[in-house]
């Protein structure tokens, strides 16, 4: 099974926070997982905006997925072109362009974003991670 992480699921697979079966699901040997570049861009660009409770290093980010075993998808002009076949059900570009990636390369896109998972194509809603204070307590 091929897995696209979209950009919160992939934050929180590096910082070990999914959710036990969804930990189990990526990290087992019967997936291959990939990242898009459109995830990095949108964290280059909300550090660039400064935004509140978000500082991400990309490169090291990118190099600890890579070392994870992750796959990188870069983004092609056909799967520009595919955002122009999606319903107007999401407003947000880096989404639906990962929503595109998903279908073009037929891969199983984890979210948590349940407008997303009203898209066509096999996206997979998984939950959000508990904070790390509740997770360390529950241990």
């Amino acid at each position: 099974m091929k897995l696209l992480l979209d950009t919160n699921a992939l934050l929180w697979a590096a910082l070990d926070l999914l959710d036990d079966p969804i930990d189990d699901l990526v990290l087992g040997h019967t997936s291959e997982n990939y990242f898009s570049t459109v995830s990095l861009w949108e964290m280059v660009i909300k550090n660039g905006k400064h935004a509140q409770n978000f500082r991400v290093n990309v490169a090291d980010l990118r190099r600890q997925i890579l070392a994870a075993g992750f796959s990188q998808l870069d983004i092609g002009i056909e799967h520009i072109l595919a955002v122009g076949t999606l319903p107007a059900l999401h407003g947000d570009p880096f989404d639906r362009l990962l929503i595109a990636q998903a279908n073009i390369e037929h891969m199983t896109l984890l979210t948590t974003d349940k407008q997303m998972a009203e898209y066509p194509g096999d996206i997979q809603l998984i939950p959000k991670p508990k904070p790390q204070l509740e997770r360390e307590w529950e241990e």
